[in-house]
């Protein structure tokens, strides 16, 4: 007969005879892919801030008018960055949450 013991160690050993083949499956899901994750989000934020700025300092120097173009592009340039990180992370989210959902 069996004990409690016994089939709990049996289960636990399912479970991570099952997450080792998911990871064997998925190879691309590691610590890099984590790294990899936070630099795409921080360039995605970077680079549309950036070059809003330097679009508003050419547009202040040559056609001043009665406001920052730089401050407000600088501004528009988080944001847009802002929004094209969280599109991809949310993407990315639900692509996974339906990867695990499948299995």
């Amino acid at each position: 007969m069996k004990s409690k013991n016994d089939s709990r160690f049996v289960n636990n050993v399912q479970s991570k005879a099952t997450r080792k083949l998911k990871a064997l499956n998925h190879p691309g899901r590691s610590v890099w892919m984590g790294l990899g994750t936070m630099g795409i989000v921080g360039w995605s934020v970077a680079v549309p801030t950036l070059l809003c700025l330097f679009l508003g300092l050419w547009l202040d120097k040559h056609y001043q008018m009665g406001f920052s173009w730089t401050l407000n592009l600088l501004i528009v340039g988080i944001l847009l960055g802002c929004f094209s990180a969280w599109h991809w992370v949310s993407k990315e989210a639900t692509d996974l949450n339906k990867e695990n959902h499948d299995d």
